[in-house]
């Protein structure tokens, strides 16, 4: 059998996002963290032929569009990629609701915003046009914490590092320049993911951090690694890790979340701050404290990220059973 999924693929500040409008599996009309486990449990095939080689690759995102479930909701989101499927992804979210207005994929109740039904919440989105085409959005996340300060950790090869875990959507470990790790100069995208792996290992030892209001968001997967911006106009620049050797392209969208998140609760950004934060390519995420939030028994923010999106192309792709890696590969 020959499996068809329409893509319509996208880039948000560098990183792919690849949105599927057509093919996906249909799910039972649920909350879309329970069809989620469900897509996980029987259909994490379609992730990974639509992720991984030959038809994707080791830094490929993407998201499936379902009906929301939510009344309060436009639509729902599904985030795939290399890594699993998320809970929330903000570049995806960014590259998500540029093309669904464009492509007229649904119809925001109110011109100029729409909410989108998330695993990890409702998430609210803002945009701007510029004639038939969208200039920019910003979303606005779920509640971020700061969830634990100063962990110790001795990572092999490089010795002790001192992390914070945040939580934008995911937990992040979030690293700052110190004695045994001076910073992103100098340092290539390889030798990034390499330390990035020995860390998330040396983590598993030492720190599962469980969401306070759901405990299947769990354990630390992503790393963020902060240093000082090299364009005058952002405050900060970033390295994202994620899945088992992807660099994000853009700032991250939730990294970006964790990262005003981690600075808020060590008394370094207020309310109402902007933090523009660099990637590794030169775009700019600008984020903004919105508001205070309770996250559990955690004093938050609700963060908001200001980005831009453009369509790189329609895509067809077929998925047959007769090829033997129907289903993807990755070279480890």
């Amino acid at each position: 059998m020959r499996h068809s999924f329409f893509c319509i693929d996208s880039h948000t500040c560098g990183n792919p996002v690849r949105v599927v409008a057509g093919g996906g599996p249909l799910l039972p009309h649920l909350p879309i963290f329970e069809r989620r486990e469900i897509f996980v449990q029987e259909y994490d095939w379609i992730r990974r032929a639509l992720m991984f080689e030959p038809r994707g690759h080791d830094v490929m995102s993407g998201v499936i569009v379902y009906p929301a479930f939510r009344e309060d909701c436009d639509f729902a989101a599904l985030f795939i990629e290399v890594s699993g499927c998320l809970p929330m992804c903000g570049a995806g979210t960014i590259g998500l609701a540029t093309v669904v207005i464009e492509e007229g994929l649904a119809k925001p109740k109110t011109p100029g915003t729409m909410a989108i039904e998330t695993p990890a919440g409702k998430v609210d989105v803002t945009y701007e046009m510029d004639g038939d085409f969208v200039k920019s959005v910003r979303l606005f996340n779920v509640g971020s914490y700061l969830h634990s300060a100063d962990v110790e950790v001795d990572v092999p090869g490089v010795g002790r590092l001192v992390v914070d875990i945040a939580y934008g959507g995911n937990f992040y470990a979030v690293v700052e320049p110190q004695r045994n790790w001076a910073g992103l100069g100098g340092m290539t995208a390889s030798q990034i993911v390499s330390l990035s792996q020995k860390l998330r290992t040396a983590l598993a030892e030492v720190c599962d951090p469980v969401h306070p209001e759901d405990e299947r968001i769990r354990g630390v997967h992503h790393t963020i690694w902060c240093d000082r911006p090299s364009d005058e106009n952002a405050d900060g620049r970033s390295a994202v890790f994620y899945g088992d050797k992807a660099i994000d392209r853009s700032p991250g969208g939730t990294g970006t979340s964790a990262r005003m998140a981690q600075l808020h609760g060590k008394g370094q950004l207020k309310i109402g701050d902007t933090y523009r934060n660099e990637s590794l390519i030169g775009t700019i995420f600008e984020g903004r404290l919105e508001a205070t939030a309770k996250v559990g028994n955690y004093n938050g923010i609700v963060p908001s990220i200001g980005a831009w999106a453009r369509i790189t192309g329609h895509n067809t792709i077929f998925v047959d059973d007769r090829d033997p890696l129907a289903h993807g590969f990755q070279i480890r």
